[in-house]
């Protein structure tokens, strides 16, 4: 009986410390974060001290505005003079390769900024809140997701190398993440490194992006719904060359999401 006191008072003393084992944990972790990240916000300066910010504080986040209102439903062309949705002449004269795409915000903002910060100045963890906004922007539309499996835009290897990641590939998790769906990240290669395309017109970016890509794994995606996933679609040349080479290799059909349409 003894024995069996002196166990339960171990087991008392312990589960009185692990409380404070876990309070300790957490702060050497937020400690951590704040010699690897920015302890205030990279927009407005405001101290980063709730619980799970990154880089952007939670009032900034809220900043992220979606788009609203009718669109092409091939493309996702905001259409300017409201009413009903409608496919937009672009699309009438030349249907895109992918079946339909939709953007979660304008490029524009904090929308703007946080991409901005996300992709050039390298702050990975921002693949989290921009792949949430996305998804809740869109939460009315996921029967455009709810079969697929996510393919990242890929990057050519020097550029990754550059870079430090790929920007469309963490998105990509982060979206399977919150969706249950699945990612195929290595099933597209991108194997041309193609000149920036920030200064190019439509044409120039759709001659530009012809060959770059290549399906390395076919098996990944025959005969599976594709959603690509990229960070800003400008005129939707790169999902269009990426979209076809899927489509060739089996796809049963491409579908693509960005975070914002510039």
């Amino acid at each position: 009986m003894r024995g069996k006191g002196r166990d339960r008072q171990r087991l008392t003393a312990g589960s009185g410390a692990w409380p404070r084992l876990r309070a300790a944990g957490r702060l050497g972790t937020r400690l951590a974060e704040l010699l690897i990240f920015p302890s205030a916000c990279r927009l407005c300066g405001r101290l980063l001290d709730e619980p799970g910010e990154r880089v952007l504080c939670r009032a900034c986040l809220a900043g992220l505005a979606p788009l609203r209102g009718p669109a092409c439903p091939r493309c996702g062309r905001s259409i300017a003079a409201g009413g009903e949705s409608y496919p937009c002449g672009a699309c009438r004269a030349a249907e895109p390769p992918f079946s339909r795409h939709r953007s979660a915000g304008a490029y524009g903002g904090t929308v703007k900024e946080a991409i901005l910060l996300f992709k050039f100045r390298k702050f990975r963890p921002l693949a989290k809140p921009l792949a949430a906004f996305v998804v809740s922007s869109l939460g009315d539309e996921r029967a455009l997701w709810e079969e697929g499996v996510f393919v990242p835009v890929p990057l050519h290897r020097k550029r990754r190398r550059e870079r430090g990641f790929n920007q469309a590939a963490a998105l990509a998790g982060e979206m399977g993440r919150l969706t249950g769906r699945p990612v195929e990240a290595r099933a597209l290669r991108r194997i041309a490194d193609i000149p920036p395309q920030t200064t190019m017109g439509k044409a120039e970016r759709k001659a530009n992006v012809r060959g770059a890509f290549r399906v390395v794994h076919p098996e990944r995606i025959r005969g599976r719904v594709v959603v690509l996933v990229d960070d800003v679609f400008t005129t939707g040349s790169t999902l269009g060359e990426c979209a076809r080479v899927l489509r060739r290799a089996g796809a049963a059909d491409v579908r693509a999401l960005t975070v914002a349409r510039a």
